[in-house]
């Protein structure tokens, strides 16, 4: 299988198999959510059924309570217990009065909270409980409350009531109630897949169902005093949510935790079945993938690989090189335009080559005229100031004379030198280092042009050196150097028609030193600073466009780089950067580069 086929195999694959998988996950989940939420919905129902429940028994308690308080057993017991005697007589009324109220639990207790008659634990008789005949509680409008009541051999959690009946001074209190457990569980009506049971530290009171309260639940829910939740996948049996209830007594003590099961086992069959499903998908995917990706690669790859080939033969110069075309789609589309695609160049090939031995000549042309330009302009400059000298007396004439005739030697050898150069094959030839002084070289570069800067009826131009350092000097080729900042200046002075300030800046930096030619002339907008180096672009009326373009060699060729900061009526600031493997001199001070 080539390689094309490999990646479009895999990617087929892996588009199908990924979208199956994601499908899966995203329905998994969503089925997830929906279960949890109708999960929470259930359980709320139930813990509410449970609430109403326990109200409707509670409200039924009372009633029996009250009843019992006005039957005349009672007023008689009352009456007794007003005057100082025996009340022993009354140990087996609780019974009886539970019995005929259906109470499973029924104390009768004479002042001060002593029990007279126990219903549900006779042998208590003569015990206390204090908190019955509390003075600060008011039973006479007190609801039903959850209580634990001890029995002979056990405890268990009882729904309680408790009315208090005038006897004399004092009064004779009823504490009866009904029973929380297996039948009162039993009574709610649980939906599908829904248990119930109740938890206690003292012997577990349970209903419904052989449910096993989960410790770590119980432990949270005593240990916050709130609802509690819990996912439990077990081992062995169904996964199953438990939701811990509190069940808080007379005083918001806790007495007991309500646990509510809630089977997930429905939710992960649904889960199983759609990632079993996601799976088959998936490797289904991957070997429709294969069957696709070996269609296509056998459609796309022959063609391709003939249009590679016939491109290989372009290269290698065979101009006319076809390719055959089977197909009406893309592919023939392509490879007929390919076909065109060689016909023309073969016939352009000899235009071509003409053309490109015209535009070298040309460019060979307007180089040497551009150079040439340089080095004349000092000496016409030169020969007109020998004129404004001749009017000078004899001393003065000869110092002017022999400064000219200085300058206009070095000038002319400086033209032969660039007409040297431009003999071998008219290129820019390789820079000849040797240890420049900056200074210097600024210096000489301000005295080439003051003469003009200051002459009558031209623009007037002030110069200003900034030198960080006297010693400051780098390893360059000193006419190739001097020739690119003459452009530069050349190039300021072009940009100041009404005059200006041009400003020479020398300075070390970590890279090496930088040097700076400034202007407060015209500006060049964003667009002309990307195209300022390109050969032949210029923004002035004159000129070849190769100024800009010499300097950005004659830069590259010292191994640093040039760059432009311009804005529109603020000037233009050129900046040569030239690498520290070529900086000489110590420098002198602290600079902000360094």
């Amino acid at each position: 299988m080539s390689p094309f086929r490999t990646r479009l195999f895999l990617l087929f694959a892996l588009a199908i198999a990924a979208t199956s998988i994601v499908l899966s996950y995203v329905i998994s989940l969503t089925a997830e959510r929906a279960f949890e939420r109708l999960d929470e919905q259930r359980t709320r129902t139930l813990i509410r059924q449970f609430q109403r429940e326990l109200d409707q028994r509670g409200r039924e308690v009372v009633r029996r309570i009250e009843s019992i308080a006005g039957s005349e057993p009672v007023r008689r017991l009352a009456a007794d217990a007003a005057q100082p005697g025996d009340l022993s007589l009354y140990l087996d009324q609780a019974q009886t009065l539970a019995k005929e109220q259906a109470l499973d639990f029924l104390e009768i207790l004479g002042p001060g909270g002593v029990i007279v008659s126990s219903a549900h634990y006779p042998a208590r008789f003569g015990y206390k409980k204090p908190w019955v005949a509390d003075p600060s509680q008011d039973w006479k409008s007190a609801g039903a409350f959850v209580e634990i009541e001890e029995l002979p051999d056990e405890s268990a959690v009882a729904l309680l009531a408790v009315r208090a009946v005038p006897a004399g001074a004092g009064f004779v209190y009823l504490v009866g109630g009904l029973r929380v457990d297996k039948g009162f569980l039993e009574a709610l009506a649980l939906p599908a897949g829904m248990r119930a049971a109740l938890y206690r530290d003292l012997p577990s009171i349970r209903g419904g169902s052989s449910l096993e309260p989960s410790a770590a639940l119980v432990a949270e829910v005593r240990r916050t005093g709130k609802e509690v939740s819990l996912p439990v996948r077990p081992t062995f049996g169904e996964p199953s949510t438990l939701t811990g209830i509190p069940l808080s007594g007379r005083a918001r003590e806790l007495l007991g935790v309500l646990l509510v099961s809630s089977s997930r086992e429905e939710l992960y069959e649904l889960t199983w079945f759609i990632r079993t499903v996601g799976f088959v998908g998936a490797l289904a995917g991957i070997a429709l993938g294969a069957v696709i990706a070996w269609w296509a690669s056998a459609r796309v790859t022959r063609p391709v690989r003939e249009l590679a080939a016939g491109a290989r033969e372009v290269a290698a110069g065979n101009w006319k090189a076809r390719v055959e075309v089977d197909s009406r789609d893309e592919i023939g589309d392509l490879a007929r335009a390919f076909n065109r695609m060689t016909e023309q160049l073969a016939e352009q090939r000899g235009r071509l080559i003409q053309v490109e031995r015209v535009a070298a000549w040309r460019e060979l042309a307007r180089r040497l005229a551009h150079e040439l330009k340089n080095p004349l302009f000092p000496l016409q400059i030169t020969v007109e100031n020998l004129q404004r000298a001749r009017k000078l007396d004899a001393a003065q004439f000869d110092e002017v004379f022999q400064e000219s005739t200085a300058t206009l030697l070095a000038e002319l050898s400086q033209l032969k030198s660039i007409l040297g150069r431009f003999s071998d094959f008219a290129r820019m030839p390789a820079p000849r280092f040797e240890p420049v002084n900056i200074e210097s070289l600024l210096a000489t570069l301000v005295r080439l042009f003051e003469p003009q800067w200051q002459s009558p009826g031209s623009p007037p131009i002030r110069s200003v050196v900034e030198v960080e350092t006297p010693s400051l000097s780098v390893e360059a080729d000193p006419d190739q150097l001097n020739r690119a900042l003459r452009n530069l200046v050349l190039n300021a002075m072009d940009a100041m028609p009404s005059g200006g300030t041009i400003t020479l800046r020398a300075r070390g930096i970590v890279a090496g030193v930088m040097l700076e030619v400034s202007d407060t002339g015209t500006g060049l907008t964003p667009e002309e600073c990307e195209r300022l180096f390109t050969p032949y672009y210029t923004t002035k009326t004159h000129g070849t466009g190769l100024g800009l373009a010499i300097v950005q060699s004659v830069v590259s060729d010292h191994g640093g780089r040039i760059s432009v900061e311009s804005e529109p009526g603020r000037g233009s600031s050129f900046r040569i950067e030239l690498p520290e493997r070529s900086a000489k001199g110590e420098l002198n001070g602290a600079s902000s580069d360094r």
